[in-house]
């Protein structure tokens, strides 16, 4: 009689209940939901506000820089000088439309990852901006929240890297003469509400110290009702007065703002012979480098608007914006 096989059992499978996979599952995620929150706590709790050595990073993106590569001689000098100082980068939806604006942000806080520096933003896009002058421009009603909102998502993946906000230049100064202060001061509401995320500092419009006066600039500042909801204003931005004259303005529009904290401009503030002409003067010079100012009430100046590029079709120029080898030259001639 053949020798009967022993048979082979499957092994045995070890049923896990469902409903252990989905506690698994949700304990996961809730791990990886509160590991987030932690690490944005704890960037919130360690960021600190611009101070004197903030440096900026120098965009790659900089007008200057893709000038440069067509330029040659003293006027490539100036574009490649200029290109390399650390100065903001301006959002406007003709240049960063809606679907291209949050990836611009994620490229300028890589680059400022990289370098181990702060990112400077100028948001200007608006509906109305400039109400119809040399930067007119701007997105719709419907479109400007859209546009923030994609701005802000990208700002929010970035609690680990200083982000200083110039939001809207000129929005509230310019508002008396164009009527509009209901207008600026929903949009400007909206626009604190979509872009605040962890160590990200805003600044709104502040003018500057030869336009309105203190008083007049706070009042519009506080019927915008966005003061106490972000870092402070921002003032001397595109314009040419001296950083002296801006650092007393600032102490005059903060002690009517209840101590709200400021930024100024300095890039094209070294010469300061402009007076009341702000397109496009003649005989200007870049100013102090970023970080080189503080006070109690500015945490530091910078390079908002970048030299070289136009104010606007005046004075021999091109149009806003657009970079301008000659300008680029006379404000450079005494540093490079």
């Amino acid at each position: 009689m053949a020798p009967r096989k022993k048979l082979r059992m499957p092994p045995a499978r070890v049923l896990v209940p469902l409903g252990i996979v989905l506690g698994l599952v949700v304990v996961l995620v809730l791990v990886g939901v509160i590991g987030g929150a932690v690490t944005r706590g704890f960037h919130a709790l360690t960021a600190r506000a611009p101070e004197m050595g903030t440096t900026v990073i120098a965009p790659t993106q900089a007008k200057a820089a893709a000038a440069a590569r067509e330029l040659s001689g003293e006027q490539k000098d100036a574009a490649d000088y200029l290109a390399a100082q650390p100065t903001a980068y301006w959002l406007t939806p003709e240049q960063d439309p809606i679907g291209t604006a949050g990836g611009t942000v994620l490229d300028l806080i890589s680059q400022a990852r990289d370098q181990g520096r702060s990112v400077a933003l100028v948001v200007y896009g608006l509906p109305g901006r400039d109400c119809g002058n040399h930067s007119a421009g701007g997105l719709s009603e419907q479109d400007y929240p859209v546009w923030l909102r994609e701005i802000g998502s990208a700002l929010e993946t970035a609690p680990d890297v200083q982000k200083i906000v110039a939001l809207e230049p000129d929005s509230i100064a310019l508002s008396e003469e164009c009527g509009n202060i209901a207008d600026r001061a929903r949009q400007l509401s909206t626009a604190v509400d979509l872009i605040t995320s962890p160590n990200t500092w805003i600044y709104i419009d502040g003018g500057h110290s030869n336009w309105l006066p203190p008083q007049k600039m706070a009042d519009l500042i506080r019927q915008t009702g966005v003061i106490d909801r972000v870092r402070g204003f921002v003032t001397n931005v595109s314009n040419y007065q001296s950083p002296a004259d801006e650092f007393a303005y600032a102490a005059s529009l903060s002690s009517l703002l209840g101590g709200a904290h400021a930024v100024v401009d300095t890039s094209r503030s070294g010469a300061a012979t402009s007076g009341g002409e702000w397109c496009n003067p003649p005989g200007q010079l870049v100013g102090e480098p970023g970080g080189t100012f503080h006070d109690t009430v500015v945490d530091t100046n910078l390079w908002i608007k970048p030299p070289g590029e136009s104010d606007g079709e005046c004075n021999g120029g091109p149009a806003a914006g657009v970079y301008w080898p000659e300008a680029g030259v006379e404000l450079t001639r005494d540093v490079r």
